[in-house]
């Protein structure tokens, strides 16, 4: 148990912040897993600008490492280029 009244506000703040970047992290791996799963070039090019809005919001607040962001745009941009 902690043993002073900042360590115990550290390990509550800690506690929210984690389901707040866990809650968002979720979100974002499953808006990629979506434009990964698609196949219509027209409706994935309309998924983009959002997916990598939220990747460079996480990148942002340091929930994912920017290159880790940077990577995933990467990757999906090739998908969508090889789509026909």
């Amino acid at each position: 148990m902690a043993n002073h009244k900042s360590s115990v506000k550290r390990i509550r703040q800690t506690a929210t912040r984690r389901l707040h970047n866990r809650y968002y992290a979720k979100t974002m791996r499953n808006a990629v897993r979506k434009l990964r799963a698609t196949t219509d070039k027209a409706e994935a090019v309309e998924l983009l600008p959002k997916v990598q809005k939220m990747l460079d919001k996480l990148a942002k607040n340091n929930t994912i490492h920017k290159n880790k962001a940077a990577n995933i745009k990467s990757s999906l941009m090739l998908h969508i280029n090889k789509l026909g």
